[in-house]
């Protein structure tokens, strides 16, 4: 599905992208800036935001891993 029609940026995009942040950087946050920036895009008109959003917030890999606790 087409989420960004401005930039031609589709779901599969979007969970790709996190995937290959997450993959470098466990922990990074992820933001749709970082998104675009991953993807060698720019947002335009922000119309797709909100759609943008609902498929990073579905995406499994999205929420980074709670880091190890230190044990005194």
């Amino acid at each position: 599905m087409i989420v960004c029609h401005c930039q031609t940026i589709s779901d599969h995009d979007i969970r790709a992208a996190v995937d290959w942040v997450r993959a470098a950087d466990p922990l990074t946050g992820i933001t749709p800036g970082k998104l675009y920036r991953t993807l060698g895009k720019r947002a335009d008109c922000g119309g797709c935001l909100p759609l943008f959003l609902d498929t990073l917030r579905g995406t499994t890999t999205f929420r980074s891993p709670e880091p190890p606790r230190k044990t005194a």
